[in-house]
């Protein structure tokens, strides 16, 4: 959980909120064709459940002044990664900046897979 002080009160914001949101973000772009587990935990829940979790592959560390977030992403054969990388570090700063106001540290792109 992060937690900030405002005028009118405490706001709370829980990291599988921003996971999902930065899911939503990432899984939007262009030339990204999955997400990876990072955990045995999320790739056994997986196959128990047969979801697709929108939060899959993604970490979220830090507190209420910065975040830093790291990926695992399988990519469209064909595609340039360094574009997409960069793509993916500008949208996940601008969704999280805006949407919440913590600012984003760092965001590491792992590429784990290639998708035709």
């Amino acid at each position: 959980m992060i937690s900030y002080e405002t005028m009118t009160g405490t706001v709370t914001i829980s990291k599988e909120y921003l996971s999902k949101l930065i899911g939503r973000a990432v899984t939007s772009c262009f030339g990204v064709a999955d997400m990876k587990p990072n955990s045995k935990r999320q790739f056994l829940f997986g196959l128990i459940t047969k979801k697709e979790l929108i939060d899959k592959g993604i970490t979220v560390t830090g507190n209420a002044d910065s975040i830093n977030v790291d990926l695992h992403i399988v990519v469209t054969y064909g595609m340039n990664i360094n574009a997409i990388a960069k793509s993916i570090v500008h949208k996940v700063k601008y969704v999280v900046e805006d949407t919440t106001g913590i600012v984003v540290n760092k965001v590491t792109v792992k590429v784990d897979g290639i998708k035709e």
